[in-house]
């Protein structure tokens, strides 16, 4: 799924690999090794899993996950996320890192931030690999305004085969 409903070609296009991507997660954990010490680290799936799950083996702390999208099982985008599911149990009484891939406004990371508070959780502290837009997480990797493509999103299956995911082809130029 993208990342953004809409895509914006005035603020730029950063087409992330995955070296980059890499990198960034951890140089992330680094970062909130210096000071936090968290619990438990929650990824907000789909996309926020991979970083989580990276700062969560290099900080050997255990990892779940919460699914907050704008689009699940659905064919349409809604102009507001909403979280599928529960928070995990494992919060309870526990200091959370949160992470996602990228946050813009912050919708995502609100909803998920109360429904870990909802679920239990002490402390939430919220981390992602590109800050891009006015939501101010605690840690994030690289701040940036333009729309990153992330190596999961350049391309899709279709009937067997790679091709350029038409979201971000005119973008991309394919």
């Amino acid at each position: 799924m993208p990342r953004r409903t809409s895509i914006d070609p005035a603020r730029g296009v950063l087409v992330v690999e995955w070296p980059l991507f890499g990198e960034l997660s951890r140089g992330l954990a680094l970062k909130v090794s210096r000071s936090y010490q968290p619990d438990v680290v929650v990824g907000v799936a789909t996309a926020g899993v991979v970083p989580g799950a990276v700062v969560a083996a290099m900080l050997g702390r255990d990892f779940h996950s919460i699914l907050v999208s704008r689009k699940y099982h659905a064919e349409t985008v809604r102009d507001t996320p909403a979280v599928f599911g529960e928070a995990p149990p494992q919060v309870l009484n526990r200091r959370v890192l949160l992470v996602d891939e990228t946050c813009d406004g912050g919708d995502t990371m609100r909803l998920a931030i109360s429904a870990l508070h909802h679920a239990g959780a002490v402390e939430v502290r919220t981390a992602v690999c590109f800050r891009t837009g006015s939501y101010e997480p605690d840690y994030h990797a690289l701040a940036t305004e333009s729309a990153v493509v992330l190596p999961w999103d350049r391309e899709i299956i279709v009937d067997g085969g790679l091709i350029a995911n038409p979201v971000y082809r005119e973008l991309l130029g394919a």
